[in-house]
């Protein structure tokens, strides 16, 4: 569930009562969170678990979550099958969340008028402030295990004007041969990175997504470039294999997905891409299990299209041309006691030169026009290629009450032609907040989230050469039941 997919632009906002207030806030929160939590509802309600016990925050997993999610649901005792189940149990969590959030849009082009004059006579630019209160979509989940060794996953999910769509369905064989090295899975799933978009304790448009997981870079037009499939936040259709030892200190994974982005119905064509990961995990002492390891994204899209009846009858399916693309990183979660942990993602990234110039992309099934058969690349044509880094510092006061800060920032390294600024398209973006429990049990868990994100773009301003900085504030009531 996320509030947007796509770059919003925001701009930032001071005002120093409100941060008095908010100061305010946080000191009586932190003085009166002492009671424990217990455990996300749908599984809370089979095993009985405390919230603390999988969640560092709820929907973040701790280690001991990571394990069970990796055991498939199960904890590997003989009370993980549905028989032993009372027949009312029903492992579902809906999850919404109505807010309040104030966006600030700056640098717009908007049109003036003159007296009595009903067409524009020109044009200025312009910040654009609005606020008020708001829903995000809703979440149905339902996973758990239709018998020992064999469990699954569906998630229907909504935006907030209700319209539904499939994140997440698969069903997955467990510890085959008797082993936890040998699990498969088939389905549309979350890529197996350790630091999961879909458990993110963020909320708003900028922040509650993962910078680098959705990175594009932009064409000389200002506009992303023609690839969409390698966007490795989004949930995926393939086949994965993935294993770990029995402690899971050491993990690794490898998917085969259909280059779609996770859109049903093979509208493209016939392109492959891999996904693969491994970490480690090590014992620290009193510092706590740290873990690291690698992932990489690798694969092909296509770049043309069969047409008939001119260039914008596309004929679905018909992608031909595959050219290359590729993600590659470092990530590790390392503790520092028992309240502060830091969560670290590396990214280099590159499209080819094809995607740099627009072509791959269908809009709304229609090619434009530019990317059928016969066509060639403008001279001097480069692959895009970046770099970036994540940091995700947390604070956790208590079981019930965290605080969260995120920088990120992502640098083109290489632009897709000749002529344009080195920093066109450079991001970076900060995010702070908190989710506070008050309560978490085996039926129902609410969290008060709030949040503060800004994002500063180069060059992407309506001016050439201006830079574009956004921002957002949201409060919010985050509950599942």
């Amino acid at each position: 569930m996320r509030f947007s997919r796509h770059l919003q632009i925001r701009n930032l906002i001071h005002p120093a009562t409100s941060l008095s207030a908010l100061l305010l806030i946080l000191i009586s929160i932190v003085m009166t969170c002492s009671q424990p939590a217990n455990a996300l509802p749908a599984f809370a309600r089979k095993y009985g678990l405390r919230c603390s016990a999988c969640h560092e925050s709820w929907p973040m997993l701790n280690y001991f979550g990571q394990k069970f999610k990796d055991n498939g649901y199960q904890l590997m005792n003989d009370r993980d099958s549905p028989i032993w189940q009372n027949p009312g149990y029903w492992p579902v969590t809906f999850r919404i969340i109505p807010i309040w959030h104030r966006v600030s849009t700056g640098k717009v082009a908007v049109d003036t008028y003159s007296s009595g004059n009903p067409l524009p006579t020109g044009s200025a630019i312009q910040r654009i402030t609005t606020s008020g209160f708001d829903l995000s979509g809703l979440d149905f989940h339902t996973g758990g295990t239709l018998e020992k060794n064999f469990s699954f996953y569906v998630l229907p999910s909504s935006d907030n004007t209700a319209s539904f769509h499939f994140e997440t369905v698969m069903a997955r064989l467990d510890n085959l041969f008797g082993s936890p090295w040998f699990n498969v899975k088939l389905g549309k799933f979350e890529l197996d990175n350790l630091l999961s978009e879909k458990r993110i304790l963020t909320l708003t448009g900028n922040g509650g997504i993962y910078q680098l997981y959705h990175f594009s870079p932009l064409t000389a037009a200002g506009v992303p470039d023609g690839n969409v499939w390698g966007k490795m936040g989004d949930n995926q259709l393939g086949l994965e294999v993935m294993g770990h030892s029995w402690n899971d200190r050491t993990r690794y994974s490898v998917a085969l997905l259909s280059t779609n982005d996770g859109t049903p119905g093979l509208p493209y064509g016939n392109a492959y891409t891999g996904f693969f990961a491994a970490s480690q995990a090590f014992d620290a002492g009193k510092a706590g299990v740290q873990r690291v390891g690698f992932y990489a994204m690798v694969g092909q899209a296509p770049t043309t299209w069969l047409t008939s009846g001119g260039p914008n009858g596309v004929i679905g399916g018909s992608g031909a041309g595959n050219k290359s693309f590729s993600r590659e990183g470092f990530v590790g979660q390392f503790y520092f006691g028992q309240h502060i942990d830091l969560q670290v993602v590396t990214q280099h990234g590159q499209d080819n030169a094809w995607f740099g110039q627009g072509f791959g992309d269908l809009v709304d099934g229609v090619a434009s026009g530019n990317n059928t058969v016969g066509t060639v690349l403008p001279a001097g044509s480069q692959s895009p290629s970046w770099n970036g880094v994540l940091l995700e510092p947390h604070y956790v006061y208590s079981p019930q009450l965290i605080f969260i800060g995120r920088f990120e920032t992502i640098r083109m390294s290489q632009q897709a032609s000749p002529g344009m600024a080195s920093n066109f398209g450079n991001i970076s973006t900060y995010t702070i907040g908190y989710r506070y429990n008050p309560f978490m049990t085996p039926r129902a868990g609410f969290a008060w989230h709030n949040e503060y994100n800004w994002l500063h773009q180069d060059g992407t301003g309506p001016i050439p050469g201006t830079n574009i900085n956004t921002s957002e504030l949201l409060l919010g009531f985050d509950f599942d039941f």
